[in-house]
Protein backbone atom coordinates (compact mmCIF):
# COMPACT_ATOMS: atom_id res chain seq x y z
CA UNK A 1 0.00 0.00 0.00
CA UNK A 2 1.08 3.36 -0.62
CA UNK A 3 2.93 5.25 2.24
CA UNK A 4 0.71 8.27 2.83
CA UNK A 5 2.09 11.70 1.89
CA UNK A 6 2.79 14.69 4.97
CA UNK A 7 2.06 18.18 3.86
CA UNK A 8 5.39 19.16 2.86
CA UNK A 9 5.19 16.45 0.17
CA UNK A 10 1.86 17.57 -1.32
CA UNK A 11 2.95 20.98 -1.33
CA UNK A 12 6.18 20.64 -2.67
CA UNK A 13 3.97 18.66 -5.37
CA UNK A 14 1.71 21.38 -5.86
CA UNK A 15 3.99 24.08 -6.37
CA UNK A 16 6.10 21.82 -9.08
CA UNK A 17 2.90 21.45 -10.66
CA UNK A 18 1.99 25.01 -10.59
CA UNK A 19 5.80 25.90 -11.60
CA UNK A 20 5.67 23.56 -14.65
CA UNK A 21 2.45 25.27 -15.66
CA UNK A 22 3.61 28.87 -15.76
CA UNK A 23 7.01 28.13 -16.91
CA UNK A 24 5.09 26.40 -20.25
CA UNK A 25 3.11 29.69 -20.40
CA UNK A 26 5.77 31.60 -20.14
CA UNK A 27 7.85 29.82 -22.70
CA UNK A 28 5.04 29.85 -25.23
CA UNK A 29 3.59 33.52 -24.61
CA UNK A 30 6.53 35.76 -23.32
CA UNK A 31 3.91 36.96 -20.67
CA UNK A 32 6.27 39.06 -17.68
CA UNK A 33 3.56 37.84 -15.15
CA UNK A 34 4.23 33.96 -15.94
CA UNK A 35 7.92 34.78 -15.79
CA UNK A 36 7.46 36.66 -12.55
CA UNK A 37 5.34 34.15 -11.03
CA UNK A 38 7.67 30.99 -11.72
CA UNK A 39 10.68 32.87 -9.87
CA UNK A 40 8.30 33.03 -7.03
CA UNK A 41 6.93 29.94 -6.84
CA UNK A 42 10.59 28.58 -7.64
CA UNK A 43 11.91 30.25 -4.42
CA UNK A 44 9.19 28.81 -2.00
CA UNK A 45 9.89 25.45 -3.84
CA UNK A 46 13.40 25.38 -3.01
CA UNK A 47 12.28 26.75 0.96
CA UNK A 48 9.92 23.75 1.18
CA UNK A 49 12.30 21.29 -0.12
CA UNK A 50 15.33 22.00 1.61
CA UNK A 51 14.21 21.44 5.20
CA UNK A 52 13.06 17.81 3.69
CA UNK A 53 16.82 17.15 2.26
CA UNK A 54 19.86 15.86 3.62
CA UNK A 55 22.89 18.31 4.53
CA UNK A 56 25.03 17.31 1.27
CA UNK A 57 22.16 18.96 -0.56
CA UNK A 58 21.49 21.92 2.13
CA UNK A 59 25.00 22.91 1.40
CA UNK A 60 24.42 24.54 -2.10
CA UNK A 61 21.12 26.28 -0.69
CA UNK A 62 23.42 27.72 2.12
CA UNK A 63 26.13 28.26 -0.82
CA UNK A 64 23.52 30.28 -2.97
CA UNK A 65 22.54 32.65 -0.06
CA UNK A 66 25.74 33.61 0.64
CA UNK A 67 25.88 34.77 -3.49
CA UNK A 68 22.50 36.66 -2.77
CA UNK A 69 24.44 38.64 0.00
CA UNK A 70 27.64 39.13 -2.06
CA UNK A 71 25.07 40.28 -4.89
CA UNK A 72 23.21 42.43 -2.22
CA UNK A 73 26.58 44.21 -1.21
CA UNK A 74 28.53 44.26 -4.30
CA UNK A 75 25.58 45.09 -7.16
CA UNK A 76 22.73 47.84 -7.49
CA UNK A 77 20.97 45.57 -9.73
CA UNK A 78 21.39 42.63 -7.33
CA UNK A 79 16.93 42.21 -7.08
CA UNK A 80 17.42 41.75 -10.58
CA UNK A 81 20.14 38.83 -11.08
CA UNK A 82 18.26 37.51 -8.17
CA UNK A 83 15.22 37.06 -10.32
CA UNK A 84 17.33 35.72 -13.13
CA UNK A 85 18.93 33.12 -11.14
CA UNK A 86 15.59 31.66 -9.46
CA UNK A 87 14.12 32.25 -13.25
CA UNK A 88 16.69 29.38 -14.07
CA UNK A 89 15.82 27.43 -11.36
CA UNK A 90 12.62 27.52 -11.96
CA UNK A 91 12.81 26.53 -15.45
CA UNK A 92 15.43 23.09 -14.90
CA UNK A 93 12.80 22.46 -11.71
CA UNK A 94 9.75 22.63 -14.97
CA UNK A 95 11.77 20.33 -17.20
CA UNK A 96 12.57 18.16 -14.97
CA UNK A 97 8.64 17.44 -14.03
CA UNK A 98 7.76 17.26 -17.46
CA UNK A 99 10.41 14.45 -18.06
CA UNK A 100 9.47 12.49 -15.09
CA UNK A 101 5.34 12.04 -16.13
CA UNK A 102 7.03 10.27 -19.27
CA UNK A 103 9.55 8.43 -16.70
CA UNK A 104 6.48 7.49 -14.27
CA UNK A 105 4.44 6.13 -16.70
CA UNK A 106 7.24 4.17 -18.73
CA UNK A 107 8.23 2.19 -15.08
CA UNK A 108 4.76 0.40 -15.28
CA UNK A 109 4.98 -0.08 -18.84
CA UNK A 110 4.87 -4.10 -19.14
CA UNK A 111 6.55 -3.17 -22.71
CA UNK A 112 8.95 -1.63 -21.50
CA UNK A 113 10.02 -3.99 -19.12
CA UNK A 114 9.58 -6.77 -21.65
CA UNK A 115 11.59 -5.02 -23.91
CA UNK A 116 14.50 -3.79 -21.17
CA UNK A 117 14.98 -8.29 -20.36
CA UNK A 118 15.24 -9.03 -24.14
CA UNK A 119 17.73 -6.45 -24.66
CA UNK A 120 19.70 -7.78 -21.40
CA UNK A 121 19.65 -11.41 -22.94
CA UNK A 122 21.34 -10.61 -25.89
CA UNK A 123 24.17 -13.11 -26.57
CA UNK A 124 27.54 -12.31 -25.82
CA UNK A 125 28.23 -11.51 -29.84
CA UNK A 126 25.55 -8.66 -30.03
CA UNK A 127 24.72 -7.75 -26.21
CA UNK A 128 26.47 -4.71 -26.31
CA UNK A 129 25.52 -3.11 -29.12
CA UNK A 130 22.27 -4.28 -28.35
CA UNK A 131 22.12 -2.72 -24.57
CA UNK A 132 23.91 0.87 -26.33
CA UNK A 133 21.44 1.43 -28.99
CA UNK A 134 18.66 -0.19 -26.83
CA UNK A 135 20.17 2.56 -23.83
CA UNK A 136 19.62 5.50 -26.12
CA UNK A 137 16.63 4.56 -26.99
CA UNK A 138 15.57 4.26 -23.37
CA UNK A 139 17.63 7.23 -22.23
CA UNK A 140 15.27 9.66 -24.39
CA UNK A 141 11.90 8.07 -22.94
CA UNK A 142 13.70 7.66 -18.89
CA UNK A 143 16.35 9.86 -18.69
CA UNK A 144 18.38 8.77 -15.76
CA UNK A 145 15.49 5.93 -15.63
CA UNK A 146 17.47 4.25 -18.49
CA UNK A 147 20.06 3.60 -16.43
CA UNK A 148 17.96 2.21 -13.26
CA UNK A 149 16.25 0.11 -15.69
CA UNK A 150 18.26 -1.72 -17.98
CA UNK A 151 21.17 -1.56 -15.18
CA UNK A 152 18.82 -3.70 -12.83
CA UNK A 153 17.83 -6.26 -15.58
CA UNK A 154 21.55 -6.22 -16.74
CA UNK A 155 23.02 -7.18 -13.40
CA UNK A 156 20.47 -9.58 -12.76
CA UNK A 157 21.06 -11.01 -15.82
CA UNK A 158 24.72 -11.74 -15.24
CA UNK A 159 24.18 -12.72 -11.49
CA UNK A 160 22.46 -16.09 -13.02
CA UNK A 161 25.95 -17.10 -14.28
CA UNK A 162 27.63 -19.30 -12.04
CA UNK A 163 30.92 -18.95 -12.91
CA UNK A 164 32.25 -16.11 -10.69
CA UNK A 165 34.90 -14.54 -13.91
CA UNK A 166 32.73 -14.65 -16.66
CA UNK A 167 29.69 -12.98 -14.19
CA UNK A 168 32.45 -10.19 -13.65
CA UNK A 169 33.51 -10.24 -17.00
CA UNK A 170 29.63 -9.81 -18.20
CA UNK A 171 28.39 -7.30 -15.11
CA UNK A 172 31.17 -4.57 -16.60
CA UNK A 173 30.68 -4.79 -19.71
CA UNK A 174 26.43 -4.77 -19.94
CA UNK A 175 26.53 -2.27 -17.11
CA UNK A 176 29.15 0.19 -19.48
CA UNK A 177 27.05 -0.04 -22.52
CA UNK A 178 24.52 0.94 -20.93
CA UNK A 179 25.93 3.90 -19.56
CA UNK A 180 27.84 4.81 -22.96
CA UNK A 181 24.56 4.21 -25.06
CA UNK A 182 23.07 6.91 -21.89
CA UNK A 183 25.74 9.20 -22.48
CA UNK A 184 25.84 8.82 -26.56
CA UNK A 185 21.93 10.55 -26.07
CA UNK A 186 22.94 13.41 -24.22
CA UNK A 187 24.57 15.92 -26.90
CA UNK A 188 21.42 15.92 -29.29
CA UNK A 189 19.07 14.59 -27.27
CA UNK A 190 15.56 17.56 -27.01
CA UNK A 191 14.98 16.07 -24.03
CA UNK A 192 18.13 15.97 -22.56
CA UNK A 193 19.49 18.70 -19.80
CA UNK A 194 22.70 18.98 -21.83
CA UNK A 195 21.04 20.43 -24.64
CA UNK A 196 18.12 22.24 -22.65
CA UNK A 197 20.70 24.05 -20.61
CA UNK A 198 23.23 24.91 -23.28
CA UNK A 199 20.49 26.62 -26.01
CA UNK A 200 18.94 28.45 -23.36
CA UNK A 201 22.45 30.02 -22.41
CA UNK A 202 24.27 30.51 -25.80
CA UNK A 203 22.64 33.52 -28.02
CA UNK A 204 20.87 32.69 -30.91
CA UNK A 205 21.50 28.94 -30.54
CA UNK A 206 18.49 26.01 -31.58
CA UNK A 207 18.08 22.63 -30.95
CA UNK A 208 17.42 22.17 -34.53
CA UNK A 209 20.68 24.12 -35.72
CA UNK A 210 23.07 22.11 -33.55
CA UNK A 211 21.02 18.80 -34.07
CA UNK A 212 22.71 16.77 -36.65
CA UNK A 213 26.40 18.01 -35.93
CA UNK A 214 25.66 16.73 -32.23
CA UNK A 215 24.32 13.49 -33.56
CA UNK A 216 27.91 13.15 -35.23
CA UNK A 217 29.05 13.29 -31.31
CA UNK A 218 26.47 10.85 -30.21
CA UNK A 219 27.56 8.34 -32.73
CA UNK A 220 31.43 8.64 -32.22
CA UNK A 221 30.58 7.88 -28.23
CA UNK A 222 28.64 5.30 -28.97
CA UNK A 223 30.48 3.39 -31.58
CA UNK A 224 33.83 4.31 -30.01
CA UNK A 225 32.54 2.55 -26.66
CA UNK A 226 31.62 -0.40 -29.01
CA UNK A 227 35.04 -0.82 -30.65
CA UNK A 228 36.85 -0.47 -27.09
CA UNK A 229 34.25 -3.17 -26.30
CA UNK A 230 34.92 -5.25 -29.15
CA UNK A 231 38.80 -5.12 -29.34
CA UNK A 232 39.68 -5.72 -25.31
CA UNK A 233 37.40 -8.28 -25.39
CA UNK A 234 38.57 -9.96 -22.48
CA UNK A 235 39.90 -13.93 -22.76
CA UNK A 236 38.40 -16.62 -20.47
CA UNK A 237 40.35 -18.87 -18.62
CA UNK A 238 37.72 -21.45 -19.89
CA UNK A 239 34.60 -21.03 -22.75
CA UNK A 240 31.74 -19.67 -21.91
CA UNK A 241 28.82 -21.81 -21.87
CA UNK A 242 25.65 -21.52 -24.53
CA UNK A 243 22.82 -19.46 -23.19
CA UNK A 244 19.62 -20.16 -23.83
CA UNK A 245 17.88 -17.93 -26.49
CA UNK A 246 15.29 -15.18 -25.29
CA UNK A 247 11.71 -16.38 -25.44
CA UNK A 248 10.81 -12.94 -27.34
CA UNK A 249 11.64 -11.17 -30.62
CA UNK A 250 13.07 -7.94 -31.70
CA UNK A 251 9.40 -7.36 -32.37
CA UNK A 252 9.11 -6.61 -29.35
CA UNK A 253 11.12 -3.08 -28.92
CA UNK A 254 7.91 -2.37 -31.86
CA UNK A 255 6.24 -0.01 -29.42
CA UNK A 256 9.24 1.24 -27.95
CA UNK A 257 10.26 2.66 -31.19
CA UNK A 258 6.90 3.73 -32.09
CA UNK A 259 6.54 5.88 -29.07
CA UNK A 260 10.43 7.32 -29.55
CA UNK A 261 9.24 8.05 -33.30
CA UNK A 262 6.03 9.74 -31.91
CA UNK A 263 8.05 12.02 -29.99
CA UNK A 264 10.91 13.23 -31.70
CA UNK A 265 8.30 13.60 -34.63
CA UNK A 266 6.00 15.72 -32.46
CA UNK A 267 8.67 18.07 -30.20
CA UNK A 268 10.53 18.29 -34.17
CA UNK A 269 7.73 19.83 -35.68
CA UNK A 270 6.01 21.73 -33.52
CA UNK A 271 9.69 23.22 -32.71
CA UNK A 272 9.91 24.24 -36.34
CA UNK A 273 6.34 25.24 -37.17
CA UNK A 274 6.24 27.44 -33.97
CA UNK A 275 9.68 28.69 -34.17
CA UNK A 276 9.88 27.85 -30.24
CA UNK A 277 12.46 26.38 -28.29
CA UNK A 278 12.53 22.43 -28.80
CA UNK A 279 12.65 22.68 -24.67
CA UNK A 280 9.00 24.87 -24.36
CA UNK A 281 7.70 22.30 -26.59
CA UNK A 282 8.66 19.66 -24.70
CA UNK A 283 7.08 20.95 -21.31
CA UNK A 284 3.90 20.83 -23.33
CA UNK A 285 4.28 17.96 -25.40
CA UNK A 286 6.11 15.11 -22.70
CA UNK A 287 2.89 15.28 -20.31
CA UNK A 288 0.43 15.44 -22.68
CA UNK A 289 1.88 11.89 -24.44
CA UNK A 290 2.15 10.71 -20.77
CA UNK A 291 -0.97 11.24 -19.85
CA UNK A 292 -2.20 9.25 -22.95
CA UNK A 293 0.22 6.57 -22.23
CA UNK A 294 -1.47 6.63 -19.04
CA UNK A 295 -4.77 6.44 -20.50
CA UNK A 296 -3.61 3.51 -22.70
CA UNK A 297 -2.60 1.22 -19.69
CA UNK A 298 -5.66 1.93 -17.52
CA UNK A 299 -7.65 -1.40 -17.42
CA UNK A 300 -11.47 -1.43 -16.79
CA UNK A 301 -14.53 0.46 -17.74
CA UNK A 302 -13.26 3.41 -15.45
CA UNK A 303 -10.40 4.78 -17.37
CA UNK A 304 -11.06 8.23 -16.34
CA UNK A 305 -11.09 7.47 -12.59
CA UNK A 306 -7.75 5.18 -12.77
CA UNK A 307 -5.73 8.07 -14.25
CA UNK A 308 -6.87 10.79 -11.98
CA UNK A 309 -5.94 8.52 -9.01
CA UNK A 310 -2.84 7.93 -10.70
CA UNK A 311 -2.38 11.25 -11.85
CA UNK A 312 -2.71 12.24 -7.94
CA UNK A 313 -0.33 9.79 -6.64
CA UNK A 314 2.16 10.81 -9.01
CA UNK A 315 1.73 14.68 -7.76
CA UNK A 316 1.92 14.29 -4.07
CA UNK A 317 4.35 11.12 -3.82
CA UNK A 318 6.11 10.19 -6.56
CA UNK A 319 7.00 13.96 -7.67
CA UNK A 320 8.09 14.83 -4.57
CA UNK A 321 9.87 11.92 -3.81
CA UNK A 322 12.66 13.33 -6.14
CA UNK A 323 13.20 16.23 -4.08
CA UNK A 324 17.24 15.82 -3.31
CA UNK A 325 17.59 15.82 -7.33
CA UNK A 326 15.49 18.35 -7.86
CA UNK A 327 17.19 21.17 -5.19
CA UNK A 328 20.56 19.99 -6.85
CA UNK A 329 19.52 20.56 -10.58
CA UNK A 330 17.43 24.09 -9.42
CA UNK A 331 20.61 25.16 -7.08
CA UNK A 332 23.20 23.83 -9.52
CA UNK A 333 21.12 26.41 -12.26
CA UNK A 334 20.74 29.34 -9.74
CA UNK A 335 24.38 29.57 -8.56
CA UNK A 336 25.56 29.12 -11.89
CA UNK A 337 23.42 32.20 -12.89
CA UNK A 338 23.80 34.42 -10.07
CA UNK A 339 27.99 33.38 -9.44
CA UNK A 340 28.45 34.10 -13.67
CA UNK A 341 27.48 37.35 -12.66
CA UNK A 342 29.59 37.85 -9.43
CA UNK A 343 32.48 36.19 -11.83
CA UNK A 344 32.08 38.93 -14.45
CA UNK A 345 33.66 41.90 -13.00
CA UNK A 346 36.24 39.92 -11.78
CA UNK A 347 37.00 38.61 -14.84
CA UNK A 348 36.82 41.91 -16.93
CA UNK A 349 39.54 43.31 -13.78
CA UNK A 350 41.97 40.57 -14.39
CA UNK A 351 41.70 41.46 -18.59
CA UNK A 352 40.28 37.80 -19.45
CA UNK A 353 38.81 38.30 -23.13
CA UNK A 354 38.51 34.76 -24.14
CA UNK A 355 38.00 36.45 -28.00
CA UNK A 356 41.84 36.82 -28.48
CA UNK A 357 42.02 32.93 -28.96
CA UNK A 358 41.55 31.03 -32.21
CA UNK A 359 38.43 29.36 -32.48
CA UNK A 360 38.93 26.20 -32.63
CA UNK A 361 40.98 26.48 -29.14
CA UNK A 362 37.88 28.29 -27.58
CA UNK A 363 36.10 25.06 -28.94
CA UNK A 364 38.64 22.02 -27.79
CA UNK A 365 38.72 24.00 -24.75
CA UNK A 366 34.79 23.39 -24.11
CA UNK A 367 35.09 20.00 -24.94
CA UNK A 368 37.41 19.11 -21.93
CA UNK A 369 36.24 22.20 -19.48
CA UNK A 370 33.48 20.21 -18.31
CA UNK A 371 34.70 16.93 -17.48
CA UNK A 372 37.02 18.16 -15.68
CA UNK A 373 35.59 20.70 -13.84
CA UNK A 374 33.16 17.30 -12.89
CA UNK A 375 36.14 15.60 -11.40
CA UNK A 376 36.00 18.23 -8.82
CA UNK A 377 32.38 17.26 -8.19
CA UNK A 378 30.67 20.61 -10.06
CA UNK A 379 27.30 19.42 -11.67
CA UNK A 380 27.67 20.05 -15.78
CA UNK A 381 24.84 22.70 -15.21
CA UNK A 382 26.70 24.52 -12.44
CA UNK A 383 29.90 24.50 -14.62
CA UNK A 384 28.04 25.46 -17.81
CA UNK A 385 26.21 27.90 -16.57
CA UNK A 386 29.79 29.74 -15.03
CA UNK A 387 31.21 29.49 -18.45
CA UNK A 388 28.49 30.87 -20.36
CA UNK A 389 28.87 34.50 -19.53
CA UNK A 390 33.20 34.01 -21.04
CA UNK A 391 32.57 32.31 -24.24
CA UNK A 392 32.33 35.14 -26.98
CA UNK A 393 29.81 35.68 -29.45
CA UNK A 394 29.78 33.07 -32.23
CA UNK A 395 29.98 35.95 -34.79
CA UNK A 396 33.01 37.27 -32.52
CA UNK A 397 35.27 34.20 -33.17
CA UNK A 398 33.66 33.05 -36.88
CA UNK A 399 31.58 30.51 -35.88
CA UNK A 400 28.07 29.76 -35.58
CA UNK A 401 25.95 29.42 -32.10
CA UNK A 402 25.34 25.66 -33.05
CA UNK A 403 29.12 24.87 -33.01
CA UNK A 404 29.42 26.23 -29.33
CA UNK A 405 26.33 23.73 -28.72
CA UNK A 406 28.27 20.85 -30.12
CA UNK A 407 31.48 21.53 -28.09
CA UNK A 408 29.63 21.79 -24.60
CA UNK A 409 26.98 19.09 -24.93
CA UNK A 410 30.27 16.37 -26.14
CA UNK A 411 32.00 17.99 -23.07
CA UNK A 412 28.85 17.30 -20.82
CA UNK A 413 28.65 13.94 -22.19
CA UNK A 414 32.16 13.36 -21.35
CA UNK A 415 31.43 14.32 -18.00
CA UNK A 416 28.38 11.94 -17.57
CA UNK A 417 30.98 9.14 -18.38
CA UNK A 418 33.58 9.74 -16.02
CA UNK A 419 33.05 11.78 -13.25
CA UNK A 420 32.72 10.34 -9.94
CA UNK A 421 29.84 12.64 -8.95
CA UNK A 422 26.96 12.28 -11.55
CA UNK A 423 23.96 10.00 -11.31
CA UNK A 424 25.39 7.94 -14.11
CA UNK A 425 28.40 6.62 -12.92
CA UNK A 426 26.54 6.16 -9.16
CA UNK A 427 23.60 4.46 -10.30
CA UNK A 428 26.72 2.04 -12.34
CA UNK A 429 29.03 1.50 -9.03
CA UNK A 430 25.86 0.97 -7.35
CA UNK A 431 25.19 -1.78 -9.51
CA UNK A 432 28.71 -3.12 -9.96
CA UNK A 433 29.42 -2.87 -6.55
CA UNK A 434 32.08 -0.69 -6.69
CA UNK A 435 32.72 3.27 -6.45
CA UNK A 436 31.45 6.25 -8.78
CA UNK A 437 35.45 6.68 -8.59
CA UNK A 438 36.33 2.89 -10.40
CA UNK A 439 33.62 3.62 -12.73
CA UNK A 440 34.77 7.00 -13.90
CA UNK A 441 38.05 6.76 -13.59
CA UNK A 442 39.30 2.85 -14.28
CA UNK A 443 36.02 1.19 -16.40
CA UNK A 444 36.08 4.97 -18.32
CA UNK A 445 39.00 6.18 -18.29
CA UNK A 446 40.41 5.33 -21.56
CA UNK A 447 37.12 5.33 -23.11
CA UNK A 448 36.89 9.42 -22.17
CA UNK A 449 40.57 10.19 -22.53
CA UNK A 450 40.02 8.43 -26.63
CA UNK A 451 36.67 10.45 -26.77
CA UNK A 452 37.79 13.64 -26.00
CA UNK A 453 40.13 13.56 -28.73
CA UNK A 454 37.78 12.49 -31.38
CA UNK A 455 35.14 14.90 -29.79
CA UNK A 456 37.93 17.94 -30.12
CA UNK A 457 38.41 16.71 -33.72
CA UNK A 458 34.89 16.52 -34.84
CA UNK A 459 34.11 20.11 -32.78
CA UNK A 460 36.84 21.54 -35.15
CA UNK A 461 35.63 19.80 -38.34
CA UNK A 462 32.04 20.90 -37.41
CA UNK A 463 33.28 24.79 -37.45
CA UNK A 464 35.23 24.27 -40.33
CA UNK A 465 32.41 22.85 -42.43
Amino acid sequence: MPKESGFLDRLSGVLLAALTVVVAISEWSGLAWADRAAAVLSGCLILVLTVQVRRSRQIFVAVGIVLVLAAFLSRPDWSAQLFRALSSAAFIAGFFAALTTLRNTADSSPAIQRAGRFLAQQPPGRRYAALTAGGQVFAILLSYGAIALLGSLASGNARQEPDPEIRAHRTRRMLLAVQRGFVSTLPWSPLAFAMAISTSLIPGATWAGAVLPALGSGVILAGLGWALDTIFKPRLSRPAPPRAPSEDGWSCLLPLLGLLAALVILVGSLHLVTGLRAVAVVLVVVPLMSLAWAWIQAEGPAKGRAVTERAHGFLIRDLPAYRGELVLLMMAGFIGTLGAVLLSPIIARAGIDLSDLPAWVILVGLVWVVPLTGQLGMNPILSVSLLAPIIPEAAAIGVRPSDIIVAITSGWALSGASSPFTATTLLVGSFGNVSALHVGLRWNGVYTALSGLALSVWVVLVAMW
